[in-house]
């Protein structure tokens, strides 16, 4: 894997989820995360490629490593052209789910990462960034 800045990993099959659990993981080493920050990153890079994946029916992983005030960051985005999410107060609530993935869903995500934004809307896919600062 490059470690490179910036890249993009497509999310169309369980082999890509794995690859984006290994690529998050590499570029956190390369940032010098903690173990724990390292875990936080990966366990919401992976429920979010599976959501892209299962829920939005394919899209890709992007990141970029940032830096903001001297503090290394790492950001992921996670992008399909699914069905949307049609009641977002219901799908950011604790306990919600519609799967059977690691039942973080996206609240337990936000909780692990800095920042964590969301976009999406019926018929129009969705977006999900997030970021960890070191």
């Amino acid at each position: 894997m490059s470690t490179d800045s910036s890249g993009q990993l497509p999310l169309e099959n369980e082999q890509h989820i794995v690859a984006s659990r290994q690529t998050v993981r590499t570029l956190c080493q390369t940032l010098k995360f903690s173990l724990v920050d390292q875990t936080k990153m990966v366990t919401a890079a992976s429920e979010l490629s599976r959501n892209t994946l299962i829920h939005g029916g394919g899209g890709r992983m992007h990141w970029s490593v940032l830096e903001r005030a001297g503090r290394p960051g790492l950001q992921l985005v996670f992008e399909d052209e699914g069905p949307g999410i049609a009641d977002m107060r219901l799908a950011m609530s604790d306990g919600y789910t519609t799967g059977s993935g690691m039942g973080l869903g996206l609240p337990g995500s936000k909780r692990l990462v800095n920042d964590f934004e969301i976009e999406s809307a019926p018929g129009r896919g969705t977006r999900v960034s997030i970021t960890k600062w070191k």
